[in-house]
């Protein structure tokens, strides 16, 4: 598969795993990797780790979060990753009564 494919394919299952609705801007990807191809034919499974986060200065209800995602085949073999910044919407505060 081309490489590009790979990595539209890691970020799409990530991004509906794990921040669908959630996300106001992608802030860009870094490190970006393939380490093994990705053929016709292959199961492909993504795993996603918040690698860091910061309240956003201008607006009390965003932040900023890096992700590491992967991609691996079926065998278990890495066959993509990359680390991602995005500008997220956070939780709502609660205040306590």
């Amino acid at each position: 598969m081309n490489s590009l494919f790979t990595l539209g394919l890691l970020i799409g299952i990530s991004v509906n795993d794990t921040t669908l609705g959630t996300t106001i801007a992608n802030l860009g990807m870094s490190e970006v990797k393939f380490p093994a191809p990705l053929f016709e034919g292959d199961t492909v499974s993504a795993t996603t780790e918040v690698t860091a986060k910061r309240e956003s200065r201008s607006r009390p209800d965003a932040g900023v979060v890096e992700f590491l995602h992967c991609a691996f085949k079926q065998d278990g073999t890495l066959v993509a990753e990359c680390r991602r910044a995005a500008f997220m919407r956070r939780r709502p505060t609660t205040t306590a009564a």
